[in-house]
């Protein structure tokens, strides 16, 4: 009789244990009932809350799901413009699950992983669309809030087929493919040195300009102060001329004699001078002794 009790109890515990599951924050459960979801009387899925719960023991299955906002961050795909050019893309999506039954199903049981492959080509999807009626230009502008928009309503269109609610879709990155960048840099190169060749050979144009410009004032500066250094030093011989002339008027002999000791001083003012005149010569005027015979 004891053995029986202990296996009674044993399988009374066992069957509180089965009949009982605890649903925790951030959570939300339902229940699958010989391969059906299980609904409520309004014949919508039947979905609880965080709590204890109970369920029929060996009968019913439960399936805890995450309620909370998910990111998908995928890598980095490859979209196509309206100008048939290629545009890495980098983006990430905010996701919650909206219909449970509906994810359920459509995902293997409430497979996260098999959820986040579907998600990723719907959204794929979206982007694609939106990307291939823009050009690069209104993409990398002020459109590209509309861009996300647009793609956005259309991708969670579609991931309500899978009972996913799309909260929010942002674009990380843009680049163009490494051979197009290189392609386009070099483009880019090339005219930038086009731009700086054009700049420096105006500024040797506007040099040359100036260079002549002040060379043209320095020769008229300097023609100038050469007419005015001839005109002061006319002025000059003329003055010293005019006092030569009228010393000699007042004294000629005085005045022939201080011409002639200035030209001995003149004369003589070296060691090494030499001349080579006749005794007779003028020159000797004011050296000859009057008394001499």
């Amino acid at each position: 009789m004891k053995r029986f009790g202990l296996i009674a109890i044993g399988l009374i515990a066992l069957f509180l244990y089965s009949s009982f599951y605890v649903v925790y924050e951030g959570e939300r459960a339902i229940k699958v009932r010989f391969a059906a979801v299980l609904k409520d009387d309004g014949g919508t899925t039947a979905v609880f809350e965080p709590g204890l719960r109970f369920k029929v023991p060996f009968v019913d299955k439960v399936r805890i799901l995450d309620a909370r906002i998910q990111t998908l961050d995928g890598e980095p795909d490859r979209f196509v413009t309206s100008e048939k050019k290629d545009l890495i893309v980098d983006s990430y999506v905010k996701w919650r699950i909206k219909d449970f039954a509906t994810y359920y199903l459509r995902t293997g049981g409430g497979n996260k992983r098999n959820a986040e492959n579907l998600l990723k080509q719907k959204v794929s999807d979206g982007l694609r669309n939106s990307f291939g009626t823009r050009t690069i230009s209104e993409i990398v502008s002020g459109e590209r809030s509309e861009l996300m928009s647009e793609a956005l309503r259309e991708a969670a269109l579609k991931a309500q087929d899978i009972g996913i609610e799309l909260v929010d879709m942002r674009v990380k990155q843009i680049e163009l493919p490494q051979a197009v960048r290189s392609s386009i840099y070099q483009r880019m190169r090339a005219e930038r040195l086009a731009v700086a060749k054009e700049h420096r050979s105006k500024g040797k144009e506007q040099s040359e300009i100036l260079r002549a410009d002040i060379d043209a004032k320095v020769a008229i500066m300097l023609a100038d102060a050469d007419s005015k250094a001839r005109i002061t030093r006319g002025d000059g011989d003329a003055q010293a001329a005019k006092i030569y002339a009228d010393a000699y008027g007042q004294d000629p002999e005085f005045f022939s004699f201080l011409r002639s000791m200035d030209a001995y001083k003149k004369s003589f003012s070296g060691s090494n001078n030499m001349m080579v005149l006749q005794p007779d010569n003028e020159f000797f005027k004011y050296m000859k002794n009057p008394n001499a015979k």
